[in-house]
């Protein structure tokens, strides 16, 4: 039996973690050096996914540091929140876990199905080869604005 942490997020917390429309990504090597960078994502079953997309890169895809540092090193978290000038609206939602890199199977084209719901910006890219991370969240954390 597996422990679903998100949800025991409040409802209006994991309305704002589904649309929100960016998290950031925080993973480390081996050695703990740590790396943040800003991923699109989509919510589903309790897991977090984030596709390597066809954006401008640095890298071949299962080249990037962030993909390095998971097959190194799978405890990750992403941070989803929103600033405003009205402090009373500031909210965040912090989820800590394991993250793994699907390159196949079943799982991997559902994920990308929802990422595809989420972000129009997805539809006409070719990313249904690509690969896709996927967080298992262990512990969640929420702060801030309900509604």
């Amino acid at each position: 039996m597996s422990y679903d942490a998100l949800a025991q997020l409040p409802a209006r917390q994991t309305e704002l973690l589904a649309h929100a429309p960016v998290g950031r990504l925080a993973t480390a090597d081996a050695t703990g050096v740590p790396h943040v960078i800003p991923v699109c994502y989509a919510v589903m079953d309790g897991a977090i996914y984030s596709v390597l997309d066809q954006k401008p890169k640095r890298a071949s895809l299962t080249r990037l540091r962030r993909v390095r540092n998971i097959l190194a090193n799978p405890r990750v978290s992403l941070v989803v929140d929103r600033y405003e000038e009205n402090w009373e609206r500031l909210w965040y939602i912090l989820i800590s876990g394991h993250a793994e890199l699907l390159e196949e199977g079943a799982e991997r084209p559902a994920a990308i199905q929802v990422l595809r719901e989420k972000y129009a910006q997805y539809r006409p890219m070719n990313i249904d080869p690509n690969p896709v991370i996927k967080i298992t969240p262990s512990h969640v954390v929420s702060w801030g604005f309900q509604p």
